[in-house]
């Protein structure tokens, strides 16, 4: 039904731009009361755009870009949040969202989203898949960051309720985003009586992880749960392989706490593999994310976008420290430089 009204519209547009807007404005009202008005009046506003001179089209563009209040917003409660004031910074942003008018929703139609890099692009492809035609949030509505901090925040004063809800917006935003993810695996420690969630979205994000960081919690939070389980064994392995993606004190404490129940953990690499192995958890960054990273830099070297072969071949780097990938990264160094 949506796309025969669509179709109809289309095939009504002709050369004229001046009589393009005004048949437009005068579907906008025939099919205000419509079933699919949001979608139609989307589509409808895309057609609208083709109808704008390129000066409307430059004038409309350097508005949007000047409008950006979930960039100010997000500016000013950065500091606030770096000096871990949190409860001023969530007063401010509570003062702001109660405002929002919200933006970039996904209807029956489309599905919004927003992707860092081509990399994340790559990984929601492969693993998740659009279901409906795909729209992209633009770099000047940072809706992911808003979601993000937002539930961050909420889950810091213990509304546990509210974070899931903002969270999920995030991820719905970004289904692979492994720090929405594992900011949301925090809320089910002791929102449920399980763990079941709490490792669900761990794993998931243990999937979806490029940055070390972001490894390392993951197996951090699946030693925890290990723990709770009373599998110090396993528990012992991954806080262990946690620190090849960085030293993390919180680590250092739960071996140390395992060690006090009597558990050896002192274990070698090999030990360890083997045990994440035995338990189906994967040892290092998914191989489709390495080998994507490395297409990309390597295209991108070909087609001499320097600066972004060396994004990615410095995140492979992080990951592997590949003295090849060092190579490469100091040739480009020594031709941006020159």
């Amino acid at each position: 039904m949506y796309d025969d009204i669509i179709n109809e519209i289309k095939l009504n547009l002709g050369e004229n731009k001046d009589l393009n807007r005004k048949y437009l404005v005068s579907q906008l009202e025939k099919y205000k009361n419509h079933p699919y008005n949001e979608e139609i009046t989307k589509e409808i506003g895309r057609m609208m755009w083709d109808c704008l001179s390129d000066e409307e089209k430059q004038e409309f563009i350097e508005i949007s870009e000047n409008e950006t209040p979930i960039i100010d917003i997000l500016e000013e409660i950065s500091p606030l949040i770096e000096d871990r004031q949190y409860g001023e910074a969530l007063e401010k942003l509570d003062g702001f969202m109660k405002s929002f008018p919200g933006m970039f929703e996904n209807d029956y139609v489309n599905e919004y989203h927003y992707f860092t890099n081509p990399l994340e692009e790559n990984i929601f492809n492969e693993y998740v898949g659009a279901k409906k035609q795909v729209r992209y949030i633009p770099d000047s509505h940072p809706l992911l960051d808003l979601y993000y901090v937002y539930g961050f925040l909420l889950l810091e004063s213990n509304n546990l309720k509210e974070s899931e809800k903002y969270l999920k917006k995030a991820l719905e935003i970004n289904p692979v985003s492994s720090r929405v993810l594992l900011e949301l695996s925090e809320i089910y420690k002791s929102k449920t009586s399980t763990l079941n969630k709490f490792c669900f979205y761990t794993i998931q994000a243990l999937k979806y992880a490029y940055y070390p960081r972001d490894l390392a919690r993951s197996y951090r939070n699946l030693g925890y749960y290990y723990i709770e389980e009373e599998d110090y064994e396993t528990a012992t392995a991954l806080y262990n392989y946690s620190m090849r993606y960085e030293l993390s004190p919180l680590a250092h404490v739960e071996l140390q706490y395992i060690k006090s129940k009597g558990i050896n953990i002192e274990l070698s690499l090999e030990e360890t593999i083997s045990i994440l192995k035995n338990k189906n958890i994967p040892a290092g960054p998914n191989p489709f994310i390495l080998n994507t990273m490395h297409e990309l830099s390597d295209r991108y070297s070909e087609e001499q976008a320097l600066n972004q072969a060396l994004y990615f071949y410095e995140l492979e780097y992080d990951l592997t420290h590949s003295d090849k990938i060092l190579e490469k990264i100091n040739n480009i160094l020594r031709i941006i430089n020159h």
